[in-house]
């Protein structure tokens, strides 16, 4: 039997509860691993809260992301064998001591990425790598602007495009984050919490870019933040609609995508990889190339037991979280932070 965090009622963190359940075995194409590490992300709070596009029937464990080690392999499953170090892309599940999958969701970890850090490098970069090259078609020497520039998918993408040749405007809705987003490559940043945004953000982008406008938008805000965005962006320039962390979708006005050639395209990540995992596959490896050649960093900040995931989600809700947050097993091979004061923010 293993420990696995479980959703058996739909409603805030607190939902969760530590259950025991069947230790999975696997099928003819899929892998076991011990978890080590698993990725908290903003998708998990919509599962918990029961509010996101796809939810399994109760009960049933969140979590789309794990690192760890293969313990067991499905008789065709020879891509992998026992003790090799993976990351994968699950649905639903990840928040388990361990789990079953298919090995067309799992990736090798390079030498010398632990299972943290291997998270650091996942599921936010993916996102981050298809808004900015399968939707947002960026090229080298374009400007960039990233909305929540300082939460996970914000900083993988404020670094994806910078290592790939932009220049990078990071858009922070407080002061205190500008740092982050600078210390992480971004070459300017603005803020978004201004009253009349939708001018004082097209004037500032037109300033940073000689009167042109940003190239590419990648927004994970939403509401009035998307708005502000689609009057900044330049000629025959793309707008990618990434999340709505801000808390609300915005309304399209498609005459500005008429006058300014300008194209607004959606990413739904998961669904490349359930429909064309080899294109994952592609964008991990890139991802860790560019790993190894020191133009990426893990963007992992906070790492909590898995014991605390309430804590963790409750994190991502009050948007306390800088880059990425990850739960830990009693498996993982770096230290343990110890379990925090709950009352604690």
């Amino acid at each position: 039997m293993i420990r696995a965090l479980q959703i058996v009622r739909h409603g805030g963190p607190e939902q969760l509860v530590l259950a025991t359940v069947q230790v999975p075995v696997p099928g003819p194409n899929e892998i076991t691993i011990d978890v080590h590490a698993a990725g908290v992300n903003f998708p998990d709070l919509l599962v918990v809260r029961g509010t996101y596009q796809n939810l399994a029937p109760l009960p049933f464990s969140p979590g789309k992301e794990v690192a760890g080690v293969v313990s067991a392999v499905g008789e065709r499953a020879s891509e992998f064998r026992v003790g090799d170090h993976v990351l994968a892309y699950v649905e639903n599940g990840g928040y388990a001591e361990r789990i079953t999958v298919l090995t067309s969701l799992c990736h090798p970890v390079p030498d010398g990425l632990d299972a943290a850090d291997a998270i650091g490098l996942g599921l936010t970069f993916q996102t981050a790598h298809f808004a900015l090259f399968a939707r947002g078609q960026m090229k080298s020497g374009e400007t960039v602007l990233v909305t929540g520039a300082t939460g996970g998918v914000g900083i993988a993408t404020v670094q994806l495009a910078k290592a790939c040749g932009a220049t990078v405007i990071a858009g922070c809705m407080t002061a205190s984050k500008a740092d982050f987003a600078r210390e992480h490559g971004a070459d300017h940043v603005i803020m978004l919490d201004r009253p009349a945004l939708d001018q004082s953000l097209r004037a500032e982008i037109a300033a940073l870019t000689g009167g042109r406008g940003a190239d590419v938008v990648v927004d994970n805000l939403g509401g009035r933040v998307f708005d502000a965005c689609l009057r900044s962006v330049a000629w025959c320039g793309r707008i990618v609609v990434v999340g709505f962390a801000a808390g609300a979708a915005a309304t399209l006005r498609s005459n500005y995508l008429l006058i300014k050639n300008i194209a607004a395209v959606g990413l739904h990540w998961s669904d490349y990889r359930d429909r064309t995992p080899s294109l994952v596959s592609d964008a991990q490896k890139e991802i860790f190339d560019l790993w190894r050649q020191g133009r990426l960093v893990s963007t992992v900040t906070d790492a909590l037991r898995l014991d605390d995931a309430v804590l963790a989600l409750r994190r991502i809700a009050d948007r306390q979280v800088r880059g990425k947050i990850v739960l830990l097993t009693e498996r993982y091979a770096g230290r343990l932070v110890p379990s925090p004061d709950p009352d604690c923010n």
